[in-house]
């Protein structure tokens, strides 16, 4: 193969998911007249700004090879504790987010403790907080929503500067927050490090398993801002809220080609992903598609993006032995 046409084909794997996400907003754009409206475009935004963060915190696991499932419970239970400090105790709206954000980053460093220390596999350790959390969330509200807290809490959500709602730019900067620390800081080379090659990590003198449970940490700790700013958004604490959201996450990093074996992807690829799963919901909803069909629909995404993560890798395999 010539190195023209390899280039060509490295550069069509990177940004493949740009161009299936172009296809998707023509195609959408062909089935409803009012897709490419701004109301619409805000309201994709809305949308994935919640499950975008939940996707940083995924990415962080992944690329040390990990999973994490309970993001989704993580979020709900942060939304339903936040809400009962909010009404029942009438606690200050900085002191709720404070207690609420270091409960979230006890959840995923429980998480990180089960996969490092306890050496369970990842998704059964996240799995099992996955189910806990739910558990919890509607125990303490007895499976009823909890609403009525003062309405300066849902400020944030209906908030706008310059047009963006404030939840946006809370994602956006979260995002470049996050893309900087990869690319350019310590904390970067060691996720990748330790998710492509865990044992040379610790011969090289990392602390593979401190790594980890950051890792877990960060996630269970963005986890709680994606279920802060969704009470904002909703004004209810619904115990079931943030289900779905880890499968939503995991296929939109798996769609921006962060690898499912550690070590390989890129964060700013994962917010096309994250473009891609919003666009494609609201796309199905606008078009009167049932839920059902769209839970099928996000399943055979989910497969579709594993199996072009893998037959991507062993491309790219098969050109660097060719070289």
């Amino acid at each position: 193969m010539r190195k023209n046409n390899k280039n060509f084909v490295v550069v069509l794997l990177d940004y493949g998911i740009l161009v299936a996400l172009l296809i998707l907003i023509v195609v959408f754009s062909i089935a409803s007249k009012n897709f490419l409206r701004s109301n619409t475009i805000f309201t994709i935004l809305k949308q994935v700004s919640i499950t975008g963060i939940t996707c940083i915190g995924q990415t962080l696991v992944m690329l040390t090879g990990g999973i994490d499932l309970s993001v989704g419970s993580v979020a709900g239970v942060s939304a339903v504790t936040a809400a009962i400090f909010l009404k029942n105790y009438e606690m200050a709206i900085p002191l709720t987010c404070l207690i609420v954000l270091i409960l979230s980053l006890v959840y995923g460093l429980i998480a990180g403790f089960c996969v490092t220390k306890l050496n369970m596999p990842p998704l059964i350790a996240t799995l099992g907080t996955q189910t806990s959390l739910r558990g919890l969330a509607f125990i303490v509200t007895g499976g009823l929503p909890v609403y009525g807290f003062t309405k300066a809490f849902g400020a944030f959500a209906q908030g706008t500067l310059f047009g963006i709602p404030y939840m946006v730019i809370l994602m956006i900067v979260l995002f470049i927050i996050f893309i900087y620390a990869l690319s350019k800081m310590t904390l970067g080379r060691y996720l990748y490090g330790v998710g492509g090659n865990e044992e040379a990590s610790r011969l090289s003198g990392i602390n593979v398993t401190r790594v980890k449970m950051l890792a877990y940490g960060m996630s269970g700790f963005l986890a709680g801002i994606a279920g802060l700013v969704l009470l904002s958004r909703t004004s209810s604490g619904q115990p079931a809220a943030g289900e779905g959201y880890e499968m939503d996450a995991i296929t939109a990093v798996v769609l921006g080609g962060v690898s499912l074996s550690g070590g390989e992807g890129k964060l700013h690829m994962v917010i096309i992903g994250m473009l891609l799963m919003g666009t494609l919901t609201t796309g199905m909803i606008m078009c009167g598609i049932n839920d059902y069909v769209q839970r099928l629909v996000k399943g055979i995404v989910l497969i579709v993006a594993v199996a072009y993560s893998e037959f991507s890798k062993k491309v790219r395999n098969r050109i660097i032995v060719t070289e």
